[in-house]
């Protein structure tokens, strides 16, 4: 993978930002969906390439599966971003996104959760794989 460490630290600081002032503007409470939305118009408006909403591919037994799985963001083809509306992360949404940045062979993923009070302390979570950690700095 041709990334860096520090690469991928400031798309994630960039992302986390555009994220940010998408939470400033709207607020905790909305769903899900408006707060994708917003965040496709902040990143283009960034120029952040992203692809949003697509099918996450399983491979079982040299079988390609259509599970219907949806990645909420993949991030200059590298950074994985699940977003969330929810009282409070359960172990399930940590669940998903593990799997995802496996299935999808990615370094880092980002758990957005923008039902909190403040995005920057309490609704993110960074996640990494051994892909990131054997990535120079």
């Amino acid at each position: 993978m041709p990334y860096s460490k520090t690469y991928l630290d400031q798309l994630t600081f960039d992302f986390i930002g555009a994220a940010i002032d998408v939470h400033r503007e709207l607020g905790p409470g909305l769903i899900e969906g408006v707060y994708q939305k917003c965040l496709e118009h902040e990143l283009r408006l960034r120029k952040i390439s992203y692809s949003s909403q697509f099918n996450v591919p399983i491979s079982y037994n040299g079988l390609e599966l259509d599970a219907n799985l949806r990645c909420d963001f993949l991030i200059e083809n590298t950074l994985l971003v699940e977003i969330k509306a929810v009282e409070r992360i359960l172990p399930v949404h940590e669940a998903q996104i593990i799997s995802y940045l496996k299935l999808l062979k990615s370094p880092k993923g980002i758990l957005i959760n923008f039902n909190v009070v403040n995005l920057f302390r309490e609704g993110q979570k960074t996640f990494v794989t051994e892909l990131y950690r054997n990535l120079p700095d």
